[in-house]
């Protein structure tokens, strides 16, 4: 009776088993950023194969992560002692949001779950150590339980793409350059792809040129700083600069800001990676320290944050990028395009180059990175390699990711 009944229950790994001889795939991509401000989830359909792929984007939507659970997420990313049993709550909380999102996405765009292939799950960073901070090798941590998300939505779940790529010897970050390269390569413009999340980070798409000649790395901080500056100011009562608005009354300080742009890890040559560990809470503590000591107000303490971080964006193309094959125009995504007084700022620093949003390429720039991790995955079941060595620095490509099955019925 128990094996008949096994018989007739669904084969979990239907959807993935025999992935690269069908012709159409439906993933959802999930991704939540440094910031932990919500999840982004796409659902994307791609027909044909690996590289050769078409991808359309049918569905997207934000979730929202509630005050609490960012709370948590910021607090154990930035503790120095952490009980175990505080990282497995989180985790198991994380992974019911991610589920909680791929079901709301799915009805607002009127798909059954059965409909879906896959998920791929990037997950939420509460520690990353890149290879200059720990001897060498890179280590990082992605939580946002896959068995859970898989055990909710009974969707087989790709999630833990970056510990592949750190045991080849790599950053383990950026991830997102091969699908930069995949959508956006182009022969008649060399590009940068700038994503403007808790970090920023750069793909340089030189035009005409292959996979192999892509580079990318973080500059530094994106919004994580700025973020943290306002909850600082505002004894955590706003989470971000909306629109700008604070940055826009405020003047920066030019002092301060060359001074905390003399920090080592600018310099440090790509590849390279960094996180809240280094550009988060306590780096926005020693801004505001300095700051006060300079009589600087709300405001321009907020304004100084946005250019340190513009400085350092422009700093690392001009330093990294423009050498090499120059730069014809740079597009910008992630969050930080809402912020006008950030994109003003990188607009004047990178003068005459013209910083577009990513919207001017056709996708919408608030889900570029859910998008890639729906690629990503679609390559890790097509058993083919989803990092790029000239980003990350890995000796090797590899196959990223770990397969939880959906569930049995």
């Amino acid at each position: 009776m128990a094996r008949g009944n096994l018989k007739a229950k669904r084969d979990p790994l239907e959807s993935v088993r025999g992935w690269r001889e069908r012709p159409t795939h439906r993933v959802i991509g999930l991704m939540t950023g440094t910031s932990a401000d919500a999840v982004d989830a796409a659902l994307v359909r791609f027909d044909g194969e690996g590289l050769t792929a078409k991808a359309t984007l049918e569905a997207y939507r934000e979730s929202p992560l509630e005050r609490a659970l960012r709370r948590e997420v910021l607090d154990v990313a930035g503790a120095v002692l952490l009980e175990p049993e505080r990282l497995m709550r989180l985790d198991a909380a994380l992974g019911e949001c991610y589920a909680a999102a791929v079901m709301e996405l799915l009805a607002s765009a009127n798909v059954s779950p059965r409909d879906i292939d896959a998920i791929g799950s990037h997950g939420q960073t509460v520690r990353h150590v890149p290879r200059h901070a720990g001897g060498g090798q890179a280590m990082t941590l992605q939580i946002g339980s896959a068995a859970r998300l898989a055990e909710r939505t009974g969707i087989t779940v790709v999630s833990d793409f970056r510990s592949r790529d750190t045991a080849a010897g790599g950053e383990g970050a950026p991830l997102v350059p091969i699908a930069d390269w995949w959508s956006f390569r182009s022969d008649d413009e060399s590009r940068v792809l700038l994503n403007l999340g808790g970090m920023a980070n750069v793909t340089y798409l030189p035009r005409g040129e292959g996979l192999g000649a892509v580079i990318a790395f973080d500059t530094g901080p994106g919004n994580a700083v700025v973020d943290a500056v306002v909850g600082l100011l505002t004894q955590g009562e706003e989470t971000h600069d909306a629109g700008g608005a604070r940055a826009a009354r405020g003047r920066a300080d030019a002092a301060l800001v060359s001074e905390l742009l003399a920090d080592p890890f600018f310099a440090l040559p790509p590849p390279r990676s960094t996180g809240r560990e280094h550009f988060g809470q306590r780096y926005a503590e020693t801004l505001l320290k300095l700051g006060r000591d300079l009589s600087l107000g709300d405001d321009d303490l907020v304004a100084t944050a946005v250019e340190i971080t513009a400085g350092a964006v422009a700093s690392a193309i001009e330093t990294f990028l423009e050498p090499r094959a120059g730069v014809d125009a740079i597009y910008a995504s992630g969050g930080g395009v809402r912020n006008a007084a950030l994109m003003g700022a990188l607009a004047r620093r990178l003068s005459p180059r013209p910083v577009r949003a990513l919207a001017d390429l056709g996708v919408p720039p608030e889900a570029k990175e859910a998008l890639a991790f729906a690629f990503l995955a679609h390559l890790t079941l097509s058993g083919l390699p989803g990092n790029v060595p000239g980003a990350t620095g890995a000796a090797h490509p590899a196959v990223l990711g770990t397969i939880t099955p959906g569930s049995l019925t």
